[in-house]
């Protein structure tokens, strides 16, 4: 009996996953169907194995079953994570080009494609303003309930932050779940987030957001505890006691307290580490940018480092420190940031406050822009708003900038020279081709070299972990030796040549 039961389970598994099986064998030995490099060629960088586990997932989130119960499982407006949900975008537009608006919808798209659902209709209306009680107005709420009734999608994306009202009020009319931007960017964040430090802050920022929203179904969150609630009662002591959404939110206020305290703590040990590369003579350069637009694959295509590339919004979270060598011999740090978008949610930049500080510490900033996108110069715009936010909170100056345009092989030509036209100091590249990092890493060792000391040195015979430490920091001109020891003509660190002051060759 139990041999047949296993017999038939495996029947059972072998057909659920027979699509994701190859019916043939790749044309490259050394890479699977997904396109991932198999271990007979290479051992996986950190990076594939992690998409290879996101690939993987959705894949069986795209395979489930439960599909067919979309309206009929009785949680109407409840969250589904266990399968792909089907979704309606909604915007609202106010101001701006038709082209515009329709690229802040194919963004809105590619967020709810990240989050994992499926875009069945996407729909904007021109208004002066949204309304204030349906943020679209009663009749385009009518129409839209016949469109959620026609298409049978689970849930409804506004392109905006809806407040409590609007979220209940659409709710209520149309049936299913009412989500905004905002929630939005928070799932992809929860759903992507690694680190320990990363889930805190994500979780941080959902309580943030959610406790001005906490409520139920009828009078679910307004009972009362009674005259007894809290203690044994008594004279003095009775009274109509705590509503649930009031315990709910002194749950909340208590759980986001700890979390706060948790990430003081991590952020002191992130400050720490910090200050002992701020210490080091190595430059610090931070990589930022807007979402997508391919900050982890240029790292890559300068580093080797091997960090994870997805065509997707918000791939990166955890910020990547990496180790690297340039054409010239001296050695820098790069630091991969999470990436920015459009109306970026005030309680994730709260949140992300310390890793958003390795970019405006940095000795050097390059800010990617997405050329392939029709609109780059918005991306500029939202990137400089946030990272001025932190700058004059911060009270620091602005890091210097070398703004690099990305996917220059995937940009319009037209957009590409509206760029060359508007902006001064700029390098345009591709970092799936290779196009133009070598320009780029000129540039970076050009503006280093700016900032070092040109000295001579003469440094013993005796003294060769001075040699080593002048070749492992410095760019070394020439080297020649002498009857009392090395001479070295190099561009040192500033802090360096001050310490390596008693060997200047004056």
């Amino acid at each position: 009996m139990t041999n047949h039961t296993s017999e038939s389970v495996e029947r059972l598994l072998d057909q659920a996953f027979a699509d994701h099986r190859p019916t043939s064998k790749p044309e490259d030995p050394g890479r699977d169907e997904s396109g991932l490099l198999t271990s007979e060629s290479h051992t996986p960088t950190v990076g594939e194995l992690d998409l290879e586990a996101r690939s993987s997932l959705r894949r069986l989130s795209r395979g489930s079953s439960i599909h067919a119960t979309d309206q009929d499982d009785g949680y109407d407006v409840e969250y589904r994570k266990l399968r792909l949900e089907r979704v309606i975008l909604v915007g609202v537009w106010t101001h701006g080009t038709t082209a515009e608006i329709e690229a802040t919808m194919e963004e809105l798209a590619a967020l709810a494609e990240t989050a994992g659902s499926e875009v069945a209709e996407m729909l904007y209306q021109k208004r002066d303003k949204p309304d204030p009680g349906t943020y679209i107005g009663s009749g385009k709420v009518a129409e839209l309930r016949d469109i959620v009734a026609d298409t049978g999608v689970d849930t409804v994306i506004c392109d905006g932050e809806l407040s409590p009202g609007q979220m209940i009020a659409l709710e209520k009319a149309l049936d299913v779940k009412v989500i905004d931007r905002t929630m939005l960017i928070l799932d992809i964040f929860a759903q992507h987030a690694k680190s320990k430090e990363g889930k805190a802050q994500v979780a941080l920022a959902q309580m943030e957001y959610l406790i001005t929203r906490v409520r139920g179904w009828g009078g679910a969150l307004s009972r009362q505890a009674g005259g007894r609630a809290g203690s044994n009662g008594g004279v003095g002591l009775r009274g109509p006691g705590e509503t649930k959404i009031e315990a709910d939110r002194r749950r909340l206020r208590s759980d986001m307290a700890k979390l706060r305290k948790e990430i003081q703590g991590m952020k002191t040990a992130r400050e720490i580490k910090r200050s002992q590369r701020r210490g080091s003579t190595i430059p610090q350069i931070a990589i930022a940018g807007y979402t997508n637009a391919g900050k982890s694959s240029l790292i890559n295509a300068m580093t080797g480092a091997g960090v994870l590339v997805e065509d997707a919004l918000f791939a990166t979270l955890d910020p990547t420190t990496r180790r690297a060598k340039l054409a010239d011999g001296r050695a820098v740090v790069f630091t991969d940031t999470v990436g920015f978008v459009r109306h970026l949610p005030t309680q994730l930049v709260e949140a992300f406050r310390s890793t958003l500080e390795e970019v405006v510490e940095a000795d050097l900033v390059l800010h990617v822009v997405d050329g392939s996108d029709p609109f780059p110069l918005k991306q500029i715009e939202a990137v400089n708003g946030v990272v001025a936010d932190i700058i004059r909170e911060l009270d620091v100056p602005a890091p210097p900038e070398i703004v690099v345009v990305n996917k220059i092989d995937q940009a319009d030509p037209l957009v590409l020279a509206e760029l060359r036209h508007v902006l001064d100091d700029v390098v345009f590249v591709s970092a799936k081709t290779g196009e133009g990092i070598a320009e780029l890493e000129a540039r970076v060792e050009l503006f280093l070299n700016s900032l070092d000391a040109h000295v001579e040195l003469l440094v013993p015979f005796t003294r060769g972990d001075v040699v080593s430490r002048v070749h492992t920091y410095g760019t070394v001109l020439s080297e020649d030796y002498s009857e009392h020891g090395t001479v070295i003509d190099v561009r040192l660190p500033q802090s360096l040549a001050a310490e390596l002051q008693e060997f200047h060759n004056t």
